[in-house]
C-alpha cells in the first residue's frame, strides 16, 4: 500500500474551477511539496489532514487556476517598473493629468517622469491624448516622455533639450520629429512605420542602478501577482541584452524570490548579423536550462529584423523588405537543427504566409515535429495561413492588441474587416493550438483580465464593440486561453495549467467570480489571494494574514509605485481609505474597536441590519458598537 504524504496546505469550502473535463468543479484541494496532492470534495480533503497541515477556509468563493501570460515583456518591464507612472486603467485624462502634476513636483533633476505606454486615449472619458502645451505647463523644467502605443510619443520641452533634439537634428529612418512653421521640434514623435525613434528616445533616459532594479522587478512581480498573474512567457525585447540585461532576474531566482514562473525567449539585438546571435546562443544556452521558475524557452520575438511588421494600425501595413526569406531561412535552419522552438512577431497576414513559405522549406529537410514554433499577434491572418500553420504543427499566440488600437484598425480598414481581428473562434475551431497574453508593458496593459473580457465581450476598453458574438469565447474558453492553452506554447503541457493531482499548485481566488459576474465587471477583477507552488504570494481581505509576498517599499523613495501602485491607479485609492480610516479611527474617541467592525462604528449605527443590537445578530456574537 502506497504511502499518502501529509499535504502542507489545505484549502476547502470553495468552488474550484480545476478545467479537468473529467471532473470540472470541487470544493477542496490538498497541496504538498508545491503541487497538488488530492483535488476533491471536502471530506475526502480534509482527512488527508495532519498536525502540521494548515487549513484554510476559502468561503464558498471561486478559485481559478493562476493565470498565465503568453507574451509579456516582464524581464524589460520589472527593470523600469519603478520610474513609470502607469496610465493603464485610469479612466479619465483629467485623472492622468492630476496624477502627472503630483509626479513630477517630487521627481527629482535629472530625473524624468515618464509614462510608457499600457495606455490609449480611447479609455479616456476625453477620447483624447495631452496636448504638447499641458504638458509644458505641468512640467516647465522636469523632462516628460509619454508612449502612447507604438504610434507616438510626446516630450515636452525640457525632455527635447536633454535629448538634445533640436532644429538640425534629421528624423532617423522609420520615424518623424515633427516641426513648427521655424523648423523647431514640437515634442511630438511619430513612428512611421516602426517604433525605433520612440525607443531610442526612451533610452535616453536614466536608468535604475542594479539594487533599484531588483527592487523595481519584485514590485512588478507584486502587481502582476495582485491581479491573478502566475507564470508568464517573457518575449524579449529591444535593447534586452542576454545575459546583462538578465542578471537581474537571474539573481532573484538563484535567492527564490521569484513569484512568477518565467520562460523566456532570446531575442536578436543585431540587424543584419542576427545569425551570429543565435549560433552563439545555440551553443551556449541549452533549450529549457533552469528550473520550474526561470527556464530558457528558445528564439524570438525577433528573429531576423527584415521580418518584424510593427503594429501600428494609424499607418498603412508595411512591405516587408525582399532579402526578408533568405535571412529568416538562415536563422530557422540553425533553431531546427538545434530543436529550439521559436517564436515570430507578426501582425499581418502578408508577413505570415511569407514566413511560412521559409518554415515549410526548412520542413522539408529537417522535421519540426516535437518543436513547439508559432506566430505571435496575427491580427490579420488568413484562413489559408491558418490551415498552413495547423499542417505544419504551429501556434499561434494572440494578444489584446486590438483592444488598445481597435478605433484605430476600424478606421483604416472598417468595421466588417476588424469582425474577426484576430480570428481567435476560427483558429481554435481548426485546430491550431492557440492561447492568449498580452504583449504589456508598453502597447497594452498587463492586466490579465482586460484581455479576458476582450475575448469574451469583442469590446476595446474605449466601449467599441469589435467583433460579433459568434467570433467570441466562452468564459471557459477564454480562461483555458489563460491557463492550460498557453502550456504548450512552453512546452509544459501536464505539468502546470490546471488545478490537478500531480501539477504544480498555482491558484488564484479572484475578488469575484469571473463566470457569474456581469460583463463590465470582468476587466476590474483583482486576485484576493495568489499562490505559486503552494506559496501564498500575494493576500489581501480575508487572505491578508496569509501574504508572505509583501516587499519592501520601491526604491527610489520618489517612485509613482509608492503613491500609485498599478493598474488604474490602485495604489492611491488605497492610501485615501487607509487615511480615512485613520481619521475615523481617531474621530471615534473610544479605546478600542469593536472585535467585528474596528473602529468603524458610524457604519454599523447607520446600517439597515441590526449590528449594534446587543441582544441579537452582531450583538450576541460579541459586537461592542452598541456600547459606543
Amino acid at each position: 500500500m502506497s504511502h499518502v504524504p501529509v499535504p502542507d496546505l489545505i484549502l476547502h469550502r470553495g468552488l474550484f474551477t480545476t478545467l479537468d473535463r473529467r471532473r470540472p468543479t470541487v470544493s477542496a484541494v490538498a497541496i504538498h511539496d508545491g503541487r497538488f496532492l488530492k483535488v476533491g470534495d471536502d471530506h475526502e480533503v480534509l482527512a488527508l489532514a495532519g498536525p502540521g497541515t494548515r487549513v484554510v477556509d476559502v468561503g464558498g468563493r471561486r478559485v481559478l487556476p493562476g493565470l498565465i501570460d503568453n507574451h509579456l515583456h516582464l524581464i524589460r518591464g520589472g527593470l523600469n517598473f519603478n520610474m513609470e507612472l502607469r496610465w493603464d486603467g485610469v479612466p479619465s485624462l483629467a485623472d492622468a493629468m492630476r496624477m502627472l502634476r503630483r509626479q513630477v513636483e517630487i521627481t527629482p533633476p535629472p530625473q524624468w517622469v515618464r509614462v510608457v505606454g499600457g495606455f490609449t486615449e480611447h479609455q479616456f472619458v476625453e477620447k483624447r491624448l495631452p496636448t504638447l502645451e499641458e504638458l509644458n505647463a505641468v512640467a516647465p523644467d522636469t523632462p516628460v516622455f509619454i508612449l502612447h502605443l507604438y504610434d507616438r510619443a510626446l516630450l515636452n520641452a525640457a525632455a527635447l533639450r536633454v535629448c538634445g533634439y533640436a532644429k538640425d537634428t534629421p528624423s532617423p529612418p522609420g520615424g518623424e520629429i515633427l516641426r513648427d512653421g521655424s523648423g523647431n521640434p514640437t515634442g511630438l514623435l511619430l513612428a512611421k512605420p516602426n517604433a525605433s525613434i520612440l525607443y531610442a528616445t526612451l533610452a535616453r533616459g536614466p536608468k535604475l542602478p542594479f539594487e533599484y532594479q531588483v527592487n523595481s522587478t519584485r514590485h512588478f512581480m507584486r502587481e502582476l501577482n495582485r491581479l491573478g498573474i502566475t507564470g508568464a512567457i517573457d518575449a524579449g525585447g529591444g535593447s534586452q541584452n542576454w545575459p546583462d540585461d538578465y542578471a537581474v532576474v537571474q539573481q532573484l531566482s538563484d535567492e527564490d524570490q521569484l513569484t512568477i514562473r518565467i520562460a523566456y525567449n532570446l531575442f536578436t539585438q543585431k540587424p543584419k548579423a542576427e545569425k551570429d546571435d543565435f549560433l552563439a546562443w545555440t551553443k551556449s544556452v541549452t533549450y529549457q536550462q533552469g528550473d520550474d521558475y526561470f527556464r530558457h524557452n528558445g528564439a524570438g520575438e525577433m528573429l531576423v529584423f527584415s521580418a518584424a511588421d510593427f503594429e501600428d494600425f494609424r499607418e498603412p501595413r508595411p512591405d516587408m523588405a525582399p532579402e526578408m526569406e533568405g535571412e529568416l531561412e538562415g536563422v530557422v535552419r540553425i533553431l531546427a537543427q538545434n530543436r529550439w522552438p521559436w517564436r515570430l512577431h507578426a501582425t499581418y497576414d502578408e508577413t505570415i504566409s511569407r514566413a511560412l513559405d521559409v518554415f515549410e522549406k526548412v520542413a522539408q529537410d529537417i522535421p519540426l515535429d516535437g518543436i513547439h514554433w508559432f506566430f505571435d499577434h496575427a491580427e490579420t491572418i488568413s484562413d489559408a495561413s491558418i490551415d498552413r500553420i495547423a499542417a505544419l504543427g504551429g501556434g499561434v499566440a494572440v494578444q489584446h492588441r486590438m483592444a488598445y488600437q481597435g478605433e484605430y484598425f476600424v478606421e483604416r480598414y472598417g468595421i466588417g474587416a476588424a469582425q474577426a481581428t484576430p480570428p481567435v473562434k476560427k483558429m481554435l475551431d481548426r485546430g491550431v493550438k492557440v492561447s492568449a497574453g498580452t504583449d504589456a508593458t508598453r502597447v497594452a496593459s498587463y492586466n490579465p483580465w482586460v484581455s479576458l473580457a476582450w475575448l469574451t465581450t469583442g469590446r476595446t476598453v474605449g466601449g467599441l464593440r469589435l467583433y460579433p458574438q459568434r467570433n467570441c469565447l466562452e468564459r471557459e474558453e477564454a480562461l483555458r486561453m489563460w491557463t492550460e492553452n498557453v502550456t504548450w506554447f512552453s512546452n509544459e503541457e501536464g505539468k502546470k495549467g490546471r488545478i490537478a493531482e500531480g501539477q504544480l499548485a498555482d491558484l488564484i481566488v479572484p475578488d469575484r467570480d469571473f463566470f457569474a459576474c456581469a460583463e463590465d465587471e470582468i476587466a476590474g477583477t483583482t486576485s484576493l489571494l495568489t499562490m505559486v507552488g503552494g506559496r501564498v504570494v500575494y493576500g489581501t481581505g480575508p487572505f491578508i494574514t496569509l501574504d508572505e509576498g509583501d516587499v519592501p517599499a520601491a526604491m527610489p523613495d520618489w517612485s509613482p509605485v509608492n503613491t500609485y501602485g498599478g493598474y488604474a491607479s490602485w495604489g492611491e485609492q488605497q492610501l485615501r481609505m487607509d487615511g480615512a480610516e485613520r481619521r475615523r479611527q481617531a474621530a471615534c474617541g473610544c479605546s478600542h474597536g469593536c472585535s467585528v467592525h474596528g473602529h468603524d462604528h458610524g457604519r454599523s449605527h447607520g446600517a439597515a441590519l441590526p449590528v449594534d443590537d446587543f441582544k441579537s445578530f452582531w450583538g450576541a456574537l460579541g459586537c461592542a458598537c452598541w456600547a459606543v
